[in-house]
């Protein structure tokens, strides 16, 4: 019923629409309906072009002032996060620098060359010197992005073995995270999908045969050690997920049917993001807003308060419970992160005969 008296509603309105256009069209029988701009004409847009370059400039001001808290580029958890936020700041700046520059060149000229009766238009074929000029400067600004892109990119992707990283798996599904610990031996033991026995509670289709899977650990809740880097290898169980982790400056495709990887070493703990002003600042302002919805949030069985957790996310639409594909990360201290694994029960230990 609601759906067919929202269609009405629609209906009418096109018609309503329909009929104040013929009216409007009515009243203008005899009226003036010259299509060629005349000198005020031109005067007009020329103003209104002006006057769309300082809303231009307003609206920038104002969304700085108001939205350009940047808060994602001053809480980086992990040590190669402060180059990815100095990426990104150089670019914004480049493109704002740009964006200021030639706006006003666009506005200004159809403002100063605007049409006026008995002016005629000067106009060059061609002039190399400006092609050139207009052409090696973005080359010139752009290799430089690129080349500064490509060393964070081999910075951040560059394993080094030496550094003993820990090895941790991702397991993506339908619609949440599983983690596999390595173990005390550091190596995952080997998995594939046509592996999954529900019925022995192996979940991520481990090889039950490999000596190295026998002391891996599977979790659902990420604990990672500050100060000690972690490789995590990642799978998909069924379509193209993509793992998310915004504080560490993360991101990688979880593909079905292969293992990616990334690696970082997380340098804040989650008890030391929790006092981080800007985290301290945002947590109190999601709480004024779940306290206005209480009631809803208490029925529904969910905790009013919220409290900051690193979470690992999906970043790929995977299908209708993408929205909340999450895992909660805990990143703690080295002696924390031992007393936790040593709580933990191994691959070989959970199996169910």
């Amino acid at each position: 019923m609601t759906a067919l008296l929202t269609i009405i509603i629609v209906l009418f309105v096109a018609v309503a629409m329909w009929q104040m256009v013929k009216i409007f069209d009515l009243s203008q029988v005899g009226a003036s309906n010259n299509q060629i701009a005349d000198d005020k004409d031109n005067r007009i847009n020329g103003y209104l072009m002006m006057g769309f370059l300082v809303f231009i400039y307003a609206i920038t001001i104002v969304s700085f002032m108001y939205l350009g808290d940047l808060p994602l580029v001053s809480n980086s958890a992990s040590d190669h996060g402060q180059g990815i936020d100095n990426l990104m700041l150089i670019s914004m700046a480049v493109i704002f620098i740009v964006q200021i520059i030639t706006q006003f060149l666009l506005h200004y000229f159809a403002f100063k060359y605007k049409g006026e009766k008995g002016r005629k238009a000067l106009f060059y074929a061609d002039n190399n010197t400006l092609e050139f000029i207009w052409t090696i400067i973005p080359v010139i600004v752009l290799a430089g992005l690129i080349i500064y892109g490509l060393f964070t990119w081999n910075d951040i992707m560059g394993i080094d073995e030496e550094e003993d990283p820990m090895v941790i798996e991702l397991y993506a599904q339908q619609f949440n995270w599983k983690a596999r610990y390595s173990g005390a031996d550091n190596v995952l033991g080997k998995a594939n999908v046509r592996l999954i026995d529900i019925d022995r509670a192996n979940i991520l289709g481990v090889d039950e045969n490999d000596p190295n899977a026998q002391d891996d650990v599977i979790v659902t809740e990420l604990h990672l050690p500050k100060g000690r880097p972690v490789l995590f290898k990642m799978r998909s169980q069924d379509v193209l997920h993509s793992a998310y982790m915004p504080h560490f400056r993360a991101q990688m495709n979880c593909v079905p049917g292969m293992v990616t990887q990334f690696s970082f070493t997380p340098t804040v703990t989650t008890e030391e993001m929790r006092l981080n002003p800007d985290i301290v600042e945002k947590v109190k302002n999601i709480n004024e807003l779940r306290q206005e919805r209480k009631v809803e949030i208490e029925e529904a069985g969910q905790d009013v308060l919220y409290e900051f957790d690193y979470l690992l996310l999906c970043n790929k639409i995977c299908g209708k419970s993408h929205y909340n594909m999450q895992m909660k990360i805990i990143v703690e201290e080295q002696e924390e992160f031992d007393a936790w694994m040593a709580e933990q029960t191994t691959f070989a230990n959970s199996l169910l005969n």
